[in-house]
């Protein structure tokens, strides 16, 4: 039988497998209301939420919350060079794979410079 850390790892799988769920099916029939819940920092805040109960340190939280905003800046020129690919006519996947490709290399650049400029990540 799991113990409870691996019943809380199902736990924690779960939801966020009908988080994605959820907003593929809205997206179906509403992109635009798709793409405010997507955007929405849920995950974010679901796992500050779920550190706190495992680990209530309020300087390990603000660090988590700190380096959490950091690392979303990296990860918006995706959601702008996706929409402009597909519009003139790169293939989804060709696009999707740019704008992944993009992300890790921003990422890259973040956790290299970012430390260098006084960042805590």
């Amino acid at each position: 039988m799991p113990d409870a850390r691996m019943g809380a790892l199902i736990a924690k799988a779960l939801l966020a497998g009908a988080m994605i769920a959820a907003i593929s099916e809205i997206g179906r029939r509403l992109p635009a209301v798709a793409a405010l819940v997507a955007s929405l920092p849920l995950v974010s805040v679901l796992g500050m939420i779920l550190l706190w109960r495992e680990r209530p340190d309020a300087e390990n939280m603000a660090a988590h919350a700190e380096a959490t905003f950091w690392y979303v800046l990296p990860s918006l020129p995706m959601f702008l060079m996706i929409p402009a690919m597909l519009r003139s006519a790169w293939p989804f996947w060709l696009a999707l794979l740019a704008g992944c490709t993009l992300t890790v290399a921003l990422y890259l650049a973040m956790t290299q410079f970012g430390p260098r400029l006084g960042l805590r990540l």
